[in-house]
């Protein structure tokens, strides 16, 4: 089997996210589905967010696993487009209605997106794989910050609103932000990235005084001294992170959203094709591989296939809708 080990990274759009996902509809042509699923054609794996982040770790380690068991025969292509808190990569995995051989992975802003911009697409409109697992998020500031702790975080904030980084401008990174702004009772501007590399930038050029991320994605930075880390969103602290105070403990559990990693298809794909994935990443889920990613990037392992999939994001609209009311933030 030869897999194609190719990477794009679309440049980020500058179009109002309505008119690009929107405008992307044109670009494919009906698929006309078969009752076999192929999987020696090529596999085309959007990535909704730009390299280095959550979205960008699973879609690779995933390809990984498939090339290296040997669960897909095709070629495969990972194609980064960012833009639009996932709007853009996922108005166009929507625009290949039909086609099985386009998948995307997923995150908070699947479900977030949707319900504040003006997308053509709905979380439910596409065909749901699976929920592979569910990411955590810690709070960060420079380690040469004066800021030490959660309580003086708040103390500081209080006075003068802080900056706060995430990815995407609804996605659970800006979910996680505005909670805490909320329960420790602090303003602050939220600071959105496509990438997660401008992000981390941004935070070690001081020029923004904190962010929200998965620890998977910073875990060297804040071993290695750059970043400190003020809580963790999760009850269960990992063993890298000792000593940092978790969301309870710091009495702000409800602020606390894990971000759901998956895996979907685009709309319409026969029921033939669905099921042919949801037997693939059975197998994956199951492979040492994925035992390490989970545990290397501090996630937890929730397995949720097929139609318990879609009833786990069904749920989420309904809580997302209401945290992002609640905050102001639709």
């Amino acid at each position: 089997m030869t897999t194609l080990k190719t990477t794009i990274t679309t440049r980020p759009q500058v179009f109002a996210v309505a008119c690009i996902a929107a405008s992307s509809l044109l670009l494919a042509a009906p698929f006309a589905a078969a009752d076999e699923y192929d999987p020696s054609k090529q596999l085309n794996v959007t990535i909704a967010f730009g390299p280095g982040g959550g979205n960008d770790v699973l879609a690779r380690t995933l390809i990984e696993i498939l090339d290296k068991y040997d669960l897909y025969e095709g070629d495969i292509v990972a194609t980064n487009r960012p833009g639009g808190s996932g709007a853009v990569g996922w108005g166009y995995i929507y625009s290949q209605q039909g086609n099985p051989h386009h998948i995307s992975t997923t995150s908070g802003s699947f479900i977030a997106t949707p319900l504040q911009a003006d997308t053509p697409w709905d979380t439910l409109d596409f065909t749901h794989v699976a929920l592979m697992a569910a990411d955590d998020q810690v709070l960060v500031v420079n380690a040469e910050s004066s800021i030490n702790t959660f309580e003086e975080f708040v103390e500081y904030a209080q006075q003068e609103p802080l900056s706060v980084g995430g990815i995407g401008s609804v996605n659970n990174d800006f979910i996680v932000a505005q909670l805490l702004s909320v329960e420790a009772g602090y303003e602050y501007d939220y600071i959105p990235f496509n990438q997660q590399g401008e992000l981390t930038t941004a935070l070690l050029s001081n020029s923004i005084d904190a962010m929200v991320a998965t620890p998977g994605s910073i875990i060297g930075l804040i071993e290695a001294g750059d970043f400190r880390a003020l809580a963790f969103s999760a009850e269960q602290v990992p063993e890298a992170l000792e000593g940092v105070p978790s969301f309870e403990e710091l009495g702000v559990a409800d602020a606390a959203v894990p971000m759901p990693r998956g895996l979907i298809l685009p709309p319409n794909v026969s029921d033939e094709a669905r099921q042919w994935w949801i037997d693939t990443i059975t197998e994956v889920v199951e492979t040492p591989e994925w035992q390490e990613y989970v545990k290397a990037n501090f996630l937890t392992e929730n397995v949720l296939l097929g139609d318990d999939f879609t009833g786990f994001l069904e749920t989420s609209i309904n809580n997302f809708r209401t945290i992002l009311t609640e905050t102001g933030a639709i």
